[in-house]
């Protein structure tokens, strides 16, 4: 069966490797990847999906299903396709993308050995307000049984952990004055917003090691001259666990009120990004992946442990779900990623023939799961065990 996955996948490599190229060449930041939305979806209904366009209203998110018509689990495949501000695919979401699709046309070969159904998930905006979060407050993962991708990256890493994360943003009004005649008719929103930065960083001494606070004053001020009326200052705050996060949250608004109180600003909060859960990676899935690796010629020494990566809507995901985020080598040069020098080399022939290999690794951690139910039930078990 593995057979049929890897000629269907090579049978369409030419296909899957113009659209990885065509994206990469023309990207789009979260929300406007119309040209990728495009060509992705006629891909999949080339191929037999039926294609949902527009899921909950945002324009270039799809959800693309294949049913054999026979009963058994349903996998899905997470598709990511829009690029950064100025760098473009530097996060590789331009292979990322394929990687799915092509495990979901290899897996549609054999499906109906196996039975079950395959989706394949189009969420657009991962870098910014990614559409997993809306997709997963909405329900749209709770009857998956395994949730797959890889991400693009300069080595092999196993799927590990990611930060919850809540972006807020902290906006004070105060009074302006003229700086130098009538300073002391003015309430200076810009001492708030150096009071919270004061008060945030004494904070940290008495948090937990997983905490991440960081953010950047959006709007000081004007002129020197001017006492500023307005000042605007833009946080992530992050840990590794939601409930920790949600204490994180509540502690810096403390702060934020008692800068407005000792500065007589008035303050409003608002979230200006999606909330992000952690990652709960399915270490039994996990293993599948890293099973299916070592069967396609990677040696156990090039596999390095799991590491926390910042936040990722799929977190979102790995609430209702097994899920698992697996980082796969595409560049042969220590290059991070969100630089140019990934970007550039994610482009070449290598990258993209990694591309068609991590299709294959994870087509075949879907056949396991499909054509195996005591390993679903293990993964499952362990799922509900976290949950």
């Amino acid at each position: 069966m593995k057979s049929m996955i890897t000629q269907t996948i090579e049978s369409n490599a030419a296909r899957f490797k113009d659209i990885s190229r065509f994206i990469g060449a023309n990207p789009e930041l979260g929300h406007e990847e119309f040209l990728a939305f495009a060509r992705l979806t006629e891909e999949l209904a080339y191929h037999g999906f039926t294609i949902e366009r527009g899921v909950l209203d945002i324009p270039t998110a799809f959800i693309a299903t294949y049913d054999s018509g026979q009963p058994g689990p349903v996998v899905a495949f997470m598709a990511e396709y829009d690029a950064l501000p100025e760098l473009g695919h530097a996060c590789g979401h331009h292979l990322i993308c394929m990687m799915s699709i092509g495990a979901a046309i290899g897996l549609k070969s054999v499906l109906a050995e196996t039975g079950g159904s395959i989706r394949v998930y189009g969420t657009p905006a991962e870098e910014t307000k990614g559409a997993k979060v809306p997709m997963a407050a909405a329900g749209l993962f709770q009857d998956v049984d395994i949730a797959l991708m890889a991400h693009p990256y300069y080595t092999y890493e196993k799927s590990g952990e990611s930060l919850a994360m809540d972006a807020i943003e902290y906006e004070f009004f105060g009074r302006s004055a003229h700086a130098a005649a009538q300073p002391y008719e003015g309430i200076n929103a810009l001492d708030a917003v150096l009071q919270l930065f004061n008060s945030i960083n004494a904070l940290r001494q008495q948090l937990k090691t997983d905490a991440r606070i960081h953010g950047i004053i959006s709007e000081g001020g004007k002129a020197p001259n001017i006492i500023p009326d307005y000042a605007v200052a833009r946080f992530y705050v992050r840990s590794a666990t939601r409930t920790y996060t949600n204490e994180l949250v509540q502690k810096v608004l403390h702060c934020a009120e008692g800068a407005a109180l000792q500065t007589g600003c008035t303050l409003k909060t608002s979230f200006y990004e999606y909330s992000y859960d952690e990652l709960r990676t399915n270490e039994a899935l996990s293993n599948v992946f890293t099973d299916q690796l070592f069967e396609l010629g990677i040696r156990p020494n090039e596999i390095e442990i799991g590491k926390d990566h910042g936040s990722l809507d799929l977190g979102n995901v790995s609430t209702q779900c097994p899920t698992i985020h697996p980082f796969v080598k595409v560049v042969h040069e220590r290059h991070l990623l969100h630089t140019k020098e990934f970007r550039d080399l994610a482009m070449t022939e290598p990258a993209l023939d990694s591309m068609l290999f991590t299709a294959k690794a994870l087509a075949y951690t879907a056949y396991e799961v499909l054509s195996k139910p005591a390993l679903l039930a293990s993964i499952k078990e362990e799922f509900a065990a976290a949950k």
